[in-house]
């Protein structure tokens, strides 16, 4: 673990085993701004330019993995998170980074932990309610992927209608989603949205992803999040778990905790289980092929990875 200096984003904390490292910033946050082979590309993005100004003040979204409270709203969603972090040492490879409360009464945190081998990182997610009073919510955890990435929700195993009369789970579309933008695809077993620099527009979709998993793929490697589905739960946004959104070249994945009402100094958490896999073959990905990739890659990590607790 060290303290690094990371450009404009400005102080990180830098948790590495042999495989991977990721980095947390410490000046603004709670954020997680860096998470890479040990010598390769960054796989979480940037966005510098972007700025959204609210009567809380104003609102930027930096860089890399950051957690709100579901469902979205303006301006409390974007309430600014610009001060310092207060970061404590859990362990070798386990850190805490902790903003006071916001501008809505909300107390936000991350417990990051790096597993001894390979890539698997795991990030618990707390939202603790310093208002007087109740309030619901469901923890929201987004993250910024590099350019050039593809993201894949998968689709539920095929069954045929002779044996599944009901729907499977929902798909939630906004009041700006257009399915028939060349962005989306639905492969044979995903759900698949590849941004294009040059379509501004926003696009963004949900669902109710019992699977527990989602991947953004690249040509030579796969981000695979990991997460829980609680059947008997409300979950935000008519039900959804699970969501991608791009404009531009910026893209998200991003998932969502049940909804729960928190009264005051009540506490709703949240994890999600990271991991990174290499994907052989080359070339821009197509909808079908990353469907396959994001697949094999979270099979190789159900077997092959190992993840230790801090």
């Amino acid at each position: 673990m060290q303290r690094i200096d990371i450009g404009e984003l400005g102080q990180g904390l830098r948790l590495r085993n042999a495989t991977v490292e990721v980095v947390c910033a410490l000046d603004f946050g709670p954020r997680i701004v860096q998470y890479r082979y040990r010598g390769g590309e960054n796989v979480l993005g940037e966005a510098p330019e972007s700025v959204v100004t609210t009567p809380l003040g104003t609102w930027r979204p930096r860089a890399g993995h950051r957690l709100w409270a579901a469902p979205e709203r303006l301006p409390g969603s974007y309430a600014p998170d610009d001060d310092p972090v207060d970061a404590e040492i859990l362990g070798e490879r386990a850190v805490r980074i902790a903003q006071w409360k916001d501008a809505t009464g909300l107390e936000k945190e991350m417990e990051i932990s790096l597993g001894t081998t390979g890539s698997a990182v795991s990030v618990r997610h707390r939202i603790t309610n310093r208002n007087a009073w109740s309030v619901e919510i469901a923890p929201w955890a987004l993250t910024i992927m590099r350019p050039g990435g593809a993201a894949v929700i998968p689709s539920e195993p095929f069954r045929s209608h002779d044996e599944a009369l009901l729907p499977a789970r929902p798909l939630v579309l906004w009041s700006f989603t257009n399915l028939s933008d060349p962005r989306w695809a639905f492969a044979p077993r995903a759900l698949v949205l590849k941004p294009d620099p040059a379509r501004k527009s926003p696009q963004k979709a949900g669902a109710g992803n019992t699977l527990g998993w989602c991947a953004c793929v690249w040509d030579r490697e796969v981000f695979v999040k990991r997460f829980e589905w609680e059947p008997a739960a409300r979950y935000p946004d008519f039900g959804c778990n699970n969501e991608v959104y791009a404009e531009g070249d910026f893209l998200e994945i991003e998932t969502l905790g049940p909804l729960r009402l928190l009264p005051a100094d009540g506490t709703v958490e949240h994890t999600e289980r990271w991991f990174l896999a290499p994907r052989t073959g080359a070339g821009a990905p197509t909808p079908e092929d990353v469907a396959e990739a994001a697949e094999a890659a979270q099979a190789a990590l159900l077997v092959t990875d190992s993840f230790e607790d801090a």
